[in-house]
């Protein structure tokens, strides 16, 4: 009985990607670097928590909306043939009560904090909602998925009755810019899918030029934590960490230089360490 439990669940663990953990792992790290910088040595555990446990969450609401959208494109992609909805395990009514109670889940969290912070989570949610539609409608969803993972910036701060402030608004743009850039890689992974079905995704836009782009990028990701090391005035640790990731960063470029699926998927996957590495710096300092 306990085993058939197990499996009825599996096909709901699978749509909210919970299998999975990358994703909820890249919105954290930055999450979690707004709210280390936002509390400045007064950390409240309970904030924490929250945003913690509101990561999950989300992610997993944006994976069964995105699932929901595109649940006609994902049969005709290798990697996503056998998602729930295309395999048929879930339909559409189960995917809407899923994303309801999850988007319920994280409003009863958010109301825990300041009214503010409330407010700010709607503009969370309809960002969430409208990506997996962005992709029909730009060349760029991937910078709208970096708003996406960056609006906890804001919002970390907000929730310490914060004004958000310069540095605020940098790591913003930063966490922005990191999306695209790992989003881009991942999007190379399907490029060849994407052009058959008609999806618009940065790594087609840039064409040949993905990988002086991303290059490009990573230089501006690593110029605006710089300057926030500087305007926070963070110390000589936070500075190393940037160092660790210029190596990570150009071990990523090798990765991908010959395009290769598998090798784009890994580079994807290893931009976890450079969210943990960052954190170690912004905690150290």
């Amino acid at each position: 009985m306990e085993r058939y439990r197990v499996q009825k669940l599996l096909p709901y663990i699978r749509l909210m990607r919970l299998d999975k953990p990358i994703g909820i792992l890249l919105l954290l790290w930055p999450t979690l670097w707004g709210l280390v910088l936002a509390a400045n040595s007064k950390h409240d555990l309970k904030i924490i928590l929250i945003f913690c446990v509101g990561v999950v969450i989300m992610r997993s609401a944006g994976c069964v909306i995105n699932d929901i959208a595109d649940r006609k494109f994902d049969a005709k992609v290798k990697r996503t043939k056998q998602r729930p909805l295309v395999s048929g395990e879930l339909n559409v009514k189960h995917a809407l009560v899923v994303f309801c109670v999850l988007v319920a889940l994280a409003f009863i969290l958010v109301v825990q904090l300041n009214l503010t912070t409330v407010l700010m989570s709607i503009v969370a949610i309809l960002l969430a909602i409208s990506y997996p539609f962005a992709k029909r409608i730009t060349n760029l969803p991937q910078a709208h998925l970096g708003v996406a993972f960056a609006w906890a910036i804001p919002m970390a701060y907000t929730a310490y009755d914060l004004q958000p402030n310069l540095v605020c608004w940098l790591l913003f743009c930063a966490t922005a810019m990191w999306a695209l850039i790992y989003d881009t890689i991942y999007a190379m992974v399907d490029r060849d899918d994407d052009l058959k079905i008609g999806v618009k995704s940065s790594a087609i836009l840039f064409g040949k030029y993905d990988i002086l782009v991303i290059a490009i990028l990573q230089v501006i990701f690593i110029t605006l934590l710089s300057v926030i090391g500087m305007v926070a005035q963070l110390g000589i640790g936070y500075f190393l960490s940037l160092a660790v990731v210029v190596v990570f960063f150009m071990h990523h470029l090798k990765m991908i230089w010959l395009r290769e699926r598998d090798p784009c998927f890994k580079a994807f996957l290893n931009n976890h360490w450079i969210g943990v590495v960052v954190l170690i710096g912004v905690v150290v300092s």
